[in-house]
């Protein structure tokens, strides 16, 4: 079974909070080992998730993971994505999809925020 990554964003309208993801998305391959990695958006910018999933099942994957990059699990993932998910699974028999949960709930993401807050706040690491 050969498996592919979808990296899942929002999308924008400013075209480089969408290269950002894609550049995100080359680091997780290579630093991952990944080989089918593609990226797709929900909205304002292209791939879609329909492009993305056939891309990858054109070059043999028969096995999706969809990782949204979404903090929270909002109305999107709630509700869009399931129905997404359902008419992609009809259309590419032979592909199993699975989503992962967004990024909320990670340990890291504690850890990020407190390397924001720590290098915005310095006199906060300053130890007399």
């Amino acid at each position: 079974m050969k498996t592919g990554i979808i990296l899942f964003g929002h999308g924008s309208t400013v075209a480089s909070a969408n290269e950002a993801v894609q550049a995100v998305a080359q680091k997780f391959a290579r630093e991952g080992g990944y080989d089918e990695v593609e990226v797709a958006f929900l909205d304002c910018a292209p791939p879609t998730l329909a492009a993305a999933v056939a891309t990858l099942a054109a070059r043999g994957v028969t096995r999706i993971v969809v990782i949204p990059y979404f903090l929270t699990l909002g109305i999107h993932l709630q509700r869009d994505l399931p129905r997404i998910i359902l008419d992609l699974e009809g259309i590419h028999n032979g592909v199993e999809i699975e989503v992962t949960p967004p990024l909320d709930g990670h340990p890291a993401l504690v850890q990020i925020l407190l390397d924001r807050a720590r290098a915005s706040l310095p006199e906060r690491n300053a130890i007399v």
